[in-house]
This record gives C-alpha cells, structure tokens and sequence, in this order.
C-alpha cells in the first residue's frame, strides 16, 4: 500500500507548459502487476480493456466484456496503489444509452477504479457529460482507438491529413468541453499531438503521438518484452521478461526432469517415529 495518493484533480491540473513533468500512466491487469507499476512511481495505472489482447488472448478489444473489466479492476485496487486508477469502459458499455453509460462506469468504481476512460469525440458528448454528472471522472480517448478498428480497417495511424487532424483537435475541444479531465491521443502524428496538446487546458497522455504531449502510456506487457505479437512502432521494450521467465522455467523442466529438484533444501524432513512406522 502505497503512502502516495494521485487524485484527478492533480491530474487535471498537470500541463508541461506550466512547467509541470510529463506524467506517467502504465496498464495492469492484476494485483501482482499493479504493485510493480505502482512501485515504480507510475502517475496513473490504466486498467485497459487491451487485457483482452496480452493477457485473455482475443485478437482485438471487442472481446471484453462489463465483467470482465470489473474482474481485472479489482485486481488492481486490491494492490492499494498510490497511483490513480482509471478503468476502461468496453466496448458496447457505454454505446446505447447514456444511462447505460452511468450505469457500467457505476460498476467499475464500485470495482474499485477512480476514473473511467472511453472512446470517442462528437459522438460520445452526452455519455460523457451524464457520467460526469454523476459525479464520476472521465478521461478521452482519441485518434486511433482500438474499439473502432473495424470502421477504422485496421490499426492505423489518425489524422494524417488536414481535415482529419482538424476533426480531432475539435473533438479534443469537445470532449473538454464535455467535461473530461484529460485525454489519451493514440496514433497520430507527432506534430498534431503537440498541437493538441497546446490548444487544450486538460492535460494529453500520448501514445504513438510524440514527445510533446503531457504524459505516456503504454502497455505492461508490451514495454517488458513480454508479448505475443508485433509491437506498434511507438513502442519500446525496457526489459526482455519473457525471455527470462522462458529460462527460469525451462531450467525448473531440466532440474524436475534430472532429479536436481527439489533437493533436500525444498523437502520436508520425515521424524524418526514416522520413518520406523513406513519403514523408510
């Protein structure tokens, strides 16, 4: 448990160009990775529905479900992090109704989340200003986003030409305007990110948008080496722990397989009355 407490309002009062450092916002999935997230001096830990790609093994986010994310939400808070915890809505949690919309992100603070996180610009104004009415925390989410992939044709960089990228930067207004505390931007150009980022008093976590936005983000899984798939160009690996956690059990194979494990050090002593009772 952590002494350390990130508040919403501390982040949304977070922007570089008041001289603020860029924050930090990592996913976790489970309590085991919530406590090394948090450890680490993370900001914010996402609990985002990509658990549906690294660790529930679907091939896209469409997968996870309300239950799902409360599971995984759980998880996460019962490591008491320092860090904010925001919870992914999932696809098809938020989309019909703004009821709707309350009442899952109800479930994932009940889960244990501080804040939610959804899709979408123009189109999502009247979901996010009914959660928000309801006294619950709304971060954005904008450029390439995984729900859409479909509509989308793949995952794909967003904003690339001049009417694209002024589409976004008005969704990025209409989102703050709609009551968002701050807003991810996925997949877009690096200058648009900064542009952005500079138009909008809510802070901008960037992933795949650049240097210049007010946080990062990216994938536990993905950042130490351990996926199961083609990382995205924005990503880098800090660590190689697959391949190390590959080793550690192949030499745990080997060490069963030849009698090394377990040794006396891993074995039960047997008292000298039960040795004479089994006959040892």
């Amino acid at each position: 448990m952590s002494d350390r407490k990130t508040t919403v309002p501390a982040v949304r009062s977070t922007k570089r160009r008041n001289g603020a450092a860029p924050m930090v916002m990592i996913t976790a999935y489970d309590e085991p990775s919530a406590r090394f997230v948090d450890a680490s001096g993370a900001d914010m830990i996402l609990v985002g529905d990509s658990v549906g790609n690294v660790v529930l093994g679907f091939p896209d986010t469409l997968h996870v479900t309300l239950e799902m994310m409360e599971h995984h939400v759980s998880a996460v808070a019962r490591a008491h992090p320092g860090a904010l915890i925001i919870g992914d809505l999932p696809w098809m949690s938020y989309h019909v109704s703004p009821q709707q919309a309350v009442e899952s992100s109800a479930r994932l603070i009940r889960a244990g989340a501080q804040a939610v996180k959804l899709e979408g610009g123009q189109n999502r104004v009247d979901v996010i200003e009914a959660i928000v009415n309801a006294e619950i925390p709304v971060m954005g989410h904008l450029g390439l986003t995984p729900q859409s992939v479909n509509t989308m044709g793949g995952y794909r960089v967003q904003g690339k030409s001049i009417e694209a990228a002024d589409l976004l930067r008005q969704a990025a207004r209409v989102v703050e305007d709609a009551g968002c505390f701050a807003v991810v931007l996925e997949g877009v150009p690096d200058d648009l990110g900064a542009t952005v980022t500079d138009e909008r008093s809510i802070p901008t976590i960037g992933i795949g948008a650049g240097p210049n936005t007010d946080g990062q983000v990216l994938v536990f899984h993905d950042l130490l080496g351990m996926g199961n798939r083609q990382t995205a160009k924005f990503v880098r690996e800090y660590g190689q722990i697959g391949t190390a956690i590959t080793e550690a059990l192949t030499h745990f194979s080997d060490d069963v397989r030849s009698g090394a494990f377990p040794a006396s050090a891993e074995t039960y002593g047997t008292p000298d009355e039960l040795k004479d009772h089994l006959g040892s």
